[in-house]
């Protein structure tokens, strides 16, 4: 009897350990890839958060948490093309820094196209969807939030050149009913912006960031006792910025943009932007501005302070909530279901036509079209975030080609100036796989190889400093190196813009009409 109870004591001590142990620590960044802008709101026991999107389609992913910690996506606030108008949206231009909010039983995404129709505001019931069409509110300015004060009034809060504004809104109409305040301007950093207001122990907190969404960014806050000021400076400023001795030989760079959430609990806890940089000595970052996470110790009355002294991570050792892990994504996308998954996207609004999950079951086809990758046009084009430096991309395609001019394959794309392009095409009447870059004004070809037939396995393998492109008959496994690249030429340094790298299945016929075809058999995406 002894011996059974000291069995079980050492088995309940064992699976405390473990519970202990899955509830402290976590990794950042919390959503890798390309997910600038990060707002978070919470309801209940659930986390939702939304990140920007620019000029992709559909607009503005929508992820849902139970612990701050593992995220899953649950949809796009912008499905439909009378909600999201892109055309000829040039890159880094559409969606610009969306806001997520919920009061009185309505999720609220408030955002700023920059490309058609400016600032606007979506509800919704279910975060999931489906999403309510825009109403407009005739606001000239960006970042925009929405303050429900304890009187009933409503604000928009917005970012402009001078510093950020206040305004009264009626929210049934989208109407202005009273003047643009113009309330604080930070602490003196270039572009004060993504303004978020709190009502918190007689004070309005105002959370912003400053200095750029470049390596000078940061977080700064002040409060009042009055909405529309004057706003005192919190004497901790910068709250998050790795602009300092600190943080300068950190990975993650460019912290800011960040949004402040409460657990049930009672902790709080803060989302921001940042990225992850390459090139020891020389920084460049390829995946973009993606989201991480810090914890905040706010005391009653007093001032945040961001993980004790205002720098972070990518190995958090701090308690965290207790964690609820979704199932990990597939490897294998094989397109036999009715419609493409939450991490699909397109370039602007899609010609539907172009697309179908059913002409061949279990092959996505895509026709080509005139428009090419370096043009700001609806491309025959579908892609997925790169989310980690070390990768393996690889895909079976099958071109139905008959002319010269008509490509198909993968591409790694920064923006229509900056992309690697893998693809093959028929020269001299034989299919050939070829490596094209594309960077700034320069264009050449940096490697090819003729294949047997129309069918081919086309892999990428990413490491911080490398894209190499190899390529396989359809039934082989014996894979050819065609090049390798520098990742450094599709940095945001380099190829400028506000996104990440995307990883694209496409067909063009260069200018000219077609009837070629692309299938896609299935797509792999594994982190190494």
């Amino acid at each position: 009897m002894r011996n059974i109870l000291k069995i079980v004591t050492i088995v309940c001590l064992t699976v405390f350990s473990i519970q202990l142990f899955a509830q402290t620590g976590y990794k950042n960044p919390i959503i890798p890839g390309f997910n600038p802008d990060p707002s978070i709101c919470r309801v209940g026991d659930d986390f939702y958060l939304v990140t920007s999107s620019f000029e992709y389609f559909p607009g503005l992913p929508i992820y849902h948490s139970k612990d701050l910690v593992n995220w899953e996506q649950i949809g796009h606030c912008l499905t439909r093309d009378s909600q999201l108008p892109l055309h000829k949206s040039p890159a880094s231009g559409g969606l610009f820094a969306p806001s997520l909010r919920f009061h009185d039983g309505l999720f609220y995404v408030i955002c700023t196209n920059v490309s058609g129709g400016g600032n606007f505001f979506c509800t919704a019931t279910d975060p999931a969807g489906p999403w309510s069409e825009p109403i407009w509110v005739a606001i000239d300015s960006i970042d925009p939030d929405i303050f429900w004060d304890e009187d009933g009034k409503t604000y928009f809060v917005t970012q402009g050149n001078e510093g950020i504004r206040v305004t009264e809104v009626d929210l049934k109409t989208g109407k202005v009913i009273g003047p643009e305040q113009l309330v604080w301007g930070g602490i003196g950093g270039r572009f004060p912006e993504a303004p978020h207001i709190y009502k918190k122990d007689g004070y309005y907190y105002l959370l912003l960031g400053e200095g750029g969404t470049e390596y000078m960014h940061s977080a700064t806050i002040g409060r009042s006792k009055n909405i529309n000021g004057p706003y005192e400076s919190c004497p901790l400023n910068p709250i998050l910025t790795h602009a300092n001795r600190r943080g300068q030989a950190n990975q993650i760079q460019g912290v800011g943009h960040a949004d402040l959430v409460q657990a049930k609990d009672g902790s709080w806890w803060m989302v921001f932007l940042g990225f992850r940089v390459t090139h020891q000595w020389a920084y460049y970052h390829v995946l973009g501005r993606e989201t991480f996470l810090a914890p905040v110790d706010w005391p009653k009355g007093g001032w945040p302070q961001v993980n004790g002294d205002g720098t972070v991570a990518l190995n958090m050792n701090v308690p965290t909530l207790p964690l609820h892990p979704f199932p990990k994504a597939d490897i294998r996308t094989n397109f036999d279901g009715d419609k493409l998954g939450f991490e699909w996207q397109y370039l602007r609004n899609p010609i539907r036509e172009n697309y179908s999950l059913t002409d061949k079951k279990g092959w996505l086809r895509i026709s080509t079209s005139p428009y090419t990758l370096n043009e700001t046009e609806s491309v025959s084009f579908v892609c997925r975030r790169q989310t980690e430096h070390d990768f393996i991309a690889e895909t079976l395609l099958q071109f139905d080609s008959s002319a010269e001019n008509e490509e198909a394959g993968m591409t790694l794309i920064q923006n229509n100036t900056h992309h690697y392009d893998f693809i093959i095409k028929k020269v001299n009447g034989q299919y050939i796989a070829q490596l094209r870059v594309h960077v700034g004004s320069l264009s050449y070809i940096a490697g090819e190889k003729q294949i047997k037939g129309n069918k081919v396995k086309l892999k990428i393998e990413g490491n911080p400093t490398n894209y190499s492109f190899y390529c396989s008959e359809a039934d082989s496994n014996q894979y050819s190196e065609l090049g390798k690249l520098d990742t450094r030429y599709l940095s945001t340094e380099v190829a400028g813009g506000f996104t990440g790298v995307m990883i694209g299945l496409y067909a063009s016929s260069n200018g000219k009409s077609s009837n070629a075809k692309a299938y896609y058999d299935w797509f792999d995406y594994s982190a190494k």
